[in-house]
Parts: structure tokens; sequence; C-alpha cells
């Protein structure tokens, strides 16, 4: 039993209470976001800003530049995305979920893009090529980056990118010693399929218009 809790946690022997309990925290508003998401709830974005704000601090105080981008940026596009939701297109509706257009598909390619370059430019300037996981890291940081745009735009195909990135952050964070945050993933991972499925649901609901 021992062995198990070591293979674990055990990482967490040197860690800070402090930085412990925050990583926590951070990973419950994380789950409540992506659940909140999933039921195409505004309250995805408080507790979004929660758990990145918390994140941001974590993953600068362990050095981790790239992860601490994605959670800066994820803060943003909250405050972009709390916009979009809640600003009505018409008298009585919201902006409504809905699939990408050919322009946004356009977009994300530039996001995803643009994501890479610029991970690579602060990984060179700060010398932070010292592991692979440096190199997998400009692949999700890009994914996530154009998942969140995408969610802030309400549009279905966010999901895609949050399973393919959340899939490949599993072992990721497991691997850099973050066992709560590689748990949350994995949870995430299930509810971003559930995310896709309920978004489909939906607009395969509404109504054809002529």
């Amino acid at each position: 039993m021992n062995s198990i809790i070591d293979i674990f946690f055990g990482q967490y022997a040197d860690y800070e209470t402090s930085s412990i309990i925050l990583e926590i925290v951070g990973v419950i508003f994380g789950l409540l976001s992506v659940w909140y998401s999933k039921q195409n709830h505004i309250w995805v974005y408080p507790t979004g800003m929660i758990s990145t704000s918390i994140f941001v601090y974590l993953l600068l105080k362990w050095g981790l530049l790239g992860d601490m981008m994605i959670n800066a940026y994820y803060f943003s596009m909250s405050v972009y995305g709390w916009y979009v939701w809640t600003r009505k297109v018409d008298a009585d509706h919201v902006t409504p979920i809905s699939k990408t257009t050919k322009k946004e598909h356009t977009w994300s390619a530039v996001i995803f893009t643009a994501a890479i370059i610029f991970v690579f430019a602060v990984y060179t300037i700060f010398d932070k090529w010292n592991s692979w996981t440096a190199y997998v890291d400009t692949i999700t940081t890009a994914l996530f980056f154009v998942g969140m745009w995408l969610m802030a735009k309400r549009k279905i195909e966010n999901w895609i990118y949050w399973i393919i990135g959340d899939i490949i952050s599993v072992p990721l964070y497991f691997y850099k010693g973050f066992t709560f945050t590689s748990f949350q993933y994995l949870i995430f991972t299930v509810l971003a399929i559930y995310g896709f499925i309920a978004w489909k649901k939906y607009l395969n609901n509404i109504p054809e218009t002529v």
C-alpha cells in the first residue's frame, strides 16, 4: 500500500503544505468550471477564473512557464467568454451554441500556429528546452489556446480540442509530479466527452429555419 501511495503522491513530500492545498482547491474549481461548461452554464467562467488564477501562481512558482501561460490565457479568455456568453444577439437571446464556421476554422489554425511560435520563443528565451515535456507543452498549449477561444465563442468544436489536450495532459502532469492535476485532467477528459455529446444533442434539437 505504501509503495502505491509513494508512486502517486511521493513527490509531494518536499512540497509546502500551502502549495498542496492550493493545488487541490485549484483542481476543485477547475472541475466545477468544466462541469458548468458541459451544462452550458455561465458559472463556467467565475469558477474557471478562480482555478486559473491559483494555477498561474503555482506554475510560476514551480517554473513551468508553458503551463503558466496556458492558465494566464485561460483567465483572460474567461473575461472575454463571460462577456460573449451574456451578450444578447437580439432582445431575447444570448449568444447560442453553434458550429464553427470556415472563417473560424481558419482563425483556429492561426491561433494554433501562433501559440506554438509564442511558446517556442518563450522557452528559447528562458532556456527551458531541457526536457521532452517542453516539446509536448508547445502542442498542448496550442490545443488549449484554440479550445478556450472556441469555447468563449460557444462553438461545439471546442470540446474536440479539449479532449485531445486533456488526454495528452493526464500522463504529462503525472510525469511532472503533479498527481492531483493529472487526476483533474483525467476527469476533464470524461467531462469533455460528455460535454461534446450534450452540446451536440442540443444542436440536433434546434429546429431548422427556412
